[in-house]
């Protein structure tokens, strides 16, 4: 898309729409503090004292020159620290509409702190789709790019490789643009962007012709199945999900999620020795499948089947903890076996893990970056002292095969092996200094992963 086009846009908006209605820059957007203000799982509790709530771009210009600390806050979705900041916040609720859907071009126009949940229902009416979403819809556009959040397929990017351009408020109220023709490198490096250069406003991205897709799961898919076959697994569909609570030499659930005009074959049969579910299931066999996206071969639109829970639904189990390390596809099965030895430590405080193939990308700080990637994620019990010792040990299993981290999710890496993971660092932090020469965005959390040297 051409610079131009998205300042026309940006502009277009700025002065009012007819997809909604801007609050004036003289509005007061503060938010009194709660005294206990947690993320959704509720398992970490916000220290910022100070929440603003903008409803524009002007506002948010605004409201960032003035303020010292500060930090974007989106769905609030991440299991650490990463939204939080020692002053203000600066919720992105208001500014969640659909600017524009170009037909001609196939992109759409969207604020920060839209949900894609909520605007996916718009962009399938208009004939379109995203490439991909992740397993729960709730969580908003700024805030999955900013952390590399992603969903599954082997030939299926992360979410941040839909954006085709980007427009922030840096610290300083200055409007940037950066646009994935024009800014080239730059622009991967703001991509996934860890809230360091500023807040996100608006996003264009890339979409695809609006698609079907049905969805089958089978049950006690043998490790060793996936120990021979694991590519040919991976592939079976135009997403795949394992899921496994690491018991018994098996994987507990397969979920394979195919376009609704493949040819699905067998798929009512067994599938490398698992056996195809009897009725719909949730990834944590003991809870009701009634959360879950439709199952079973039926057919729905690619918002309705590609998340694993729905948009009106608790996702997940709730009160829970989650980490997630991204390998190397090649070194996937090796990463696995490594793990599985851990199961009896492993067992008694985990709900169930996840594993998942990204394709590879460009985006500096995207835990894909350069490499096929398979994710390993871990939707723990609230044992935080456990789980953290947990999470340690894992790491030091997965050392060997150099893993990365979801950023949104927690790890215990020090500075120096987090960093060193990265081959763009230095270049991400440079460009943070650049975007942000005050440290305005910088807090305790930036402080601890990046700028601890």
């Amino acid at each position: 898309m051409k610079r131009t086009t998205f300042l026309k846009t940006t502009a277009t908006l700025a002065a009012g729409s007819v997809f909604g209605v801007n609050f004036s820059c003289g509005t007061n957007t503060k938010t009194p503090a709660k005294d206990i203000r947690t993320n959704w799982a509720g398992n970490y509790q916000y220290k910022a004292p100070e929440v603003y709530a903008p409803g524009s771009v002007d506002e948010v210009r605004e409201l960032v020159k003035k303020l010292n600390k500060q930090k974007a806050l989106g769905s609030t979705h991440c299991f650490n620290d990463i939204a939080d900041s020692p002053q203000n916040q600066v919720s992105m609720e208001k500014l969640n509409r659909v600017v524009d859907i170009d037909k001609k071009a196939g992109i759409v126009t969207l604020e920060g702190g839209a949900r894609y949940g909520q605007f996916a229902p718009e962009l399938d009416k208009a004939g379109f789709a995203l490439h991909n979403l992740a397993s729960l819809p709730h969580i908003s556009v700024a805030g999955a790019c900013a952390t590399g959040t992603h969903g599954s397929g082997v030939l299926n990017g992360n979410l941040s490789t839909e954006v085709r351009a980007l427009e922030l408020v840096t610290p300083a109220g200055d409007i940037i643009t950066l646009d994935r023709d024009a800014d080239g490198d730059r622009f991967n490096g703001a991509v996934v962007n860890l809230g360091a250069l500023g807040i996100i406003t608006r996003l264009v991205l890339d979409l695809v012709p609006a698609f079907e897709v049905k969805q089958y799961i089978f049950e006690n898919l043998p490790l060793e199945s996936l120990r021979e076959h694991f590519n040919e697994i991976m592939s079976a569909g135009y997403s795949v999900s394992l899921f496994t609570d690491w018991q018994d030499k098996k994987v507990s659930q397969v979920w394979v999620k195919h376009k609704a005009e493949a040819d699905t074959g067998n798929m009512d049969k067994a599938f490398f020795g698992a056996t195809a579910a009897v009725k719909n299931m949730h990834p944590i066999s003991s809870l009701s499948a009634e959360n879950c996206t439709e199952q079973m071969g039926i057919a729905g639109p690619w918002y309705e089947r590609l998340p694993h829970f729905k948009m009106g639904f608790t996702p997940s189990s709730g009160e829970e903890l989650q980490s997630e390390f991204f390998v190397s596809k090649e070194n996937a099965v090796d990463a696995i076996l490594a793990i599985e030895k851990k199961a009896g430590d492993i067992f008694p405080h985990l709900f169930i893990s996840e594993i998942r193939t990204i394709a590879g990308d460009d985006l500096w700080m995207s835990p894909c970056y350069k490499r096929d990637s398979v994710a390993i994620h871990f939707t723990w019990k609230q044992h935080t002292e456990e789980v953290l010792k947990l999470i340690t040990m894992i790491e030091d299993e997965l050392a060997p095969f150099h893993p990365r981290v979801h950023w949104g999710k927690l790890f215990t890496l020090k500075p120096a092996q987090l960093q060193s993971r990265y081959e763009r660092y230095n270049d991400f932090l440079a460009l943070a200094k650049d975007f942000d020469p005050q440290g305005k965005c910088r807090n305790a959390y930036l402080d601890r992963c990046f700028y601890n040297t």
